[in-house]
């Protein structure tokens, strides 16, 4: 099957799959038809589909993959012992673990085509981490109630699936509304701590960190490059050896300056 039988394979199932779409016009430019797919893929929520399914879902995902270009930890140089900074996307990593600036409901971003790193780490990884972040979350539910929600600075593990990356480590970062008190600080440098000790107890030795609670949650992108790189430097000293390397991945030019900045 080539990679345009597989896309159109794919958007006919989900068509298919879903109820609210299952009537919409099928674009004939390929751009679209990827948008589209990516749409549906975004909104559906978790349920069984069938192997066929997954298995042309997950080798046409390997393909984009690849054309997006797989970035191993060789390509990065370190800028101090054991830390890297990078700048692009994150889910073309290949490393240990990525980690992913989640919501408390741990099930990705419903937004069709968002551009944020929930939403992109979803799309390229496949639908069957929504649905292991659904198996976890229900666990924790008949666990501590079923109005349970993850809290912050608290990470969950998963598998990466099609993404290059072996794991994905998602974290609720802190969300700033008012002032930037102490305890929202705490909070940022605690999901780089617990991330960190995650990595550890799993035998991941390499990491991707995004940018944690920037952007939509609001917290001051230099005051979090500062608490990253503080808290991260003092982890790796206090757990020498334990990790093999640490990136720092950013998007924005802003972000990148502030991490070199911090990191000189």
């Amino acid at each position: 099957m080539t990679q345009e039988e597989r896309l159109d394979y794919l958007v006919k199932s989900f068509v298919s799959d879903s109820i609210e779409y299952k009537d919409i016009p099928v674009p004939q430019d390929a751009n679209e038809k990827r948008r589209l797919l990516r749409s549906l893929m975004n909104i559906r929520m978790p349920s069984v589909l069938p192997d066929e399914v997954i298995r042309v879902q997950d080798e046409y995902l390997s393909e984009r993959i690849k054309e997006n270009g797989i970035v191993r930890i060789s390509d990065i140089p370190e800028v101090k012992s054991g830390l890297s900074i990078w700048q692009g996307d994150i889910t073309r990593l290949e490393v240990d673990a990525i980690v992913n600036a989640a919501n408390s409901q741990m099930l990705g971003c419903f937004v069709p085509m968002h551009t944020c790193i929930d939403n992109c780490i979803h799309t390229f990884a496949g639908v069957q981490l929504r649905s292991e972040c659904y198996r976890k979350m229900q666990e924790l539910r008949i666990k501590y109630g079923a109005g349970y929600e993850q809290p912050t600075a608290v990470p969950m593990l998963t598998d990466a699936y099609n993404l290059p990356a072996r794991k994905v480590i998602h974290i609720v970062g802190p969300i700033v509304n008012g002032p930037l008190v102490p305890e929202l600080e705490k909070a940022l440098s605690d999901c780089y701590s617990n991330t960190l000790d995650m990595c550890y107890e799993n035998e991941l030795r390499s990491v991707a960190f995004c940018c944690i609670s920037t952007g939509v949650f609001c917290f001051p992108n230099d005051k979090a490059a500062k608490i990253a790189v503080s808290t991260v430097m003092k982890w790796l000293t206090d757990h020498s050896g334990k990790i093999d390397r640490v990136i720092f991945n950013v998007f924005k030019d802003e972000d990148r300056r502030l991490y070199e900045s911090e990191l000189r």
